[in-house]
């Protein structure tokens, strides 16, 4: 879907590149009987979980045509189309064979030239500028054991932005695209003793929040979390909140330490604290973050020493990196991203949808 947005606009080639977290990635299933799996996979299963994960309306109708075999390896394929009354569209959507895996995107087989063919493809599909210079990192391991991934990297002069280009474990073969778990229990996977959060832990209904201190939607969001939705609420949910700051941002990651320092110093004004971050979100840069942050515990009501002890020393990270780690494995890519009792939101819905899909898991405990 984003490449069709590249080859667009080329004046904002560049930001589109990796507006969405670009992700590369081909299951090769050698077992017989996994290719079943994907065989007896409904379409109606299909467009239901690209309509979550994508967050499309009802609105707008979608279809797809039934899952056939596809030339790429161990893969099942079908066309997954979308008309809001304006435009139709159609995107190849791609199941694993075991059908653990969903991909949409472009994708393409690597050779013996590996790096300098990806460059030459993605420039290729993406029609970007010559001027723009595009390299590819060294592979590392992932989230998903089978599988590599590197940075991908386009510079045009002015800006420098990244993104994950995901792998085959050999380094075969890769897409420009999206990779999402499609059958995967996010509430086994999801940690939520030990986690900052507000509601009561016996609550019927757990929402699990992922999401960017520097991310304006992100505050919007935590805003009617705060004055609307809990108010109204009150036991009867429970909100945990994690952290996943985005690569882009230049002062989220030091942000969210502070945010799980002031956890790990006093839990009861972590709600307080971050509530403080989100709106000042406009007075925070790269430059100030830290003093921005120390500031900003000083209203909290945080011990001041404390806090920045925390804060240089970085101790907060490993919880930081454990919510990378955990959403990863549950396909988050953007924020804010939310579960409620598994069930994936992506974005900010209206404040009647989100109390909708709510009110729907209340009614089913």
């Amino acid at each position: 879907m984003f490449l069709r947005k590249l080859r667009t606009n080329k004046s904002v080639v560049i930001g589109l590149l990796f507006a969405t977290s670009g992700v590369a990635i081909i299951a090769q299933t050698r077992h017989v009987g996994a290719a079943v799996a994907a065989s007896q996979v409904k379409t109606e299963r299909v467009i239901q979980f690209i309509r979550e994960r994508f967050n499309i309306p009802g609105t707008v109708s979608m279809s797809a045509e039934p899952l056939r075999p596809s030339s790429f390896a161990g893969l099942y394929e079908t066309l997954g189309n979308t008309d809001d009354g304006k435009q139709k569209r159609s995107t190849p959507v791609y199941i694993t064979g075991d059908a653990r895996y969903l991909l949409v995107g472009n994708l393409f087989t690597v050779g013996s030239d590996g790096k300098n063919e990806i460059i030459r493809h993605v420039r290729d599909v993406s029609k970007l500028p010559p001027a723009t210079i595009l390299t590819v990192g060294q592979y590392t391991k992932s989230p998903f054991p089978e599988f590599q991934k590197a940075i991908l990297t386009a510079d045009d002069g002015k800006n420098k932005q990244n993104g994950e280009l995901w792998l085959t474990s050999d380094a075969k073969t890769a897409i420009l695209g999206n990779v999402l778990p499609f059958q995967l229990d996010a509430e086994r996977i999801i940690a939520t003793r030990n986690q900052p959060s507000v509601g009561s832990p016996s609550a019927k209904v757990t929402i699990v929040e992922y999401a960017d201190l520097q991310c304006p939607t992100c505050a919007k969001f935590h805003e009617f979390l705060e004055k609307q939705f809990l108010p109204a609420y009150g036991n009867k949910v429970r909100v945990v909140f994690k952290e996943f700051p985005l690569p882009m941002h230049d002062w989220s990651r030091t942000a969210a330490i502070a945010n799980e320092c002031a956890y790990q110093i006093n839990p009861s004004v972590f709600l307080n604290y971050r509530t403080l971050i989100f709106a000042n979100q406009a007075s925070i840069n790269a430059l100030n973050v830290r003093d921005q942050v120390l500031s900003l515990g000083d209203q909290a009501g945080i011990d001041r020493l404390k806090l920045s002890g925390c804060v240089d020393a970085k101790a907060s990270l490993p919880r930081i990196e454990a919510d990378v780690h955990e959403a990863q494995k549950l396909g988050v890519s953007s924020t804010p991203t939310t579960f409620i009792n598994g069930r994936i939101v992506v974005g900010a819905p209206t404040p009647a949808d989100f109390q909708k899909i709510v009110d729907e898991a209340l009614a089913k405990r």
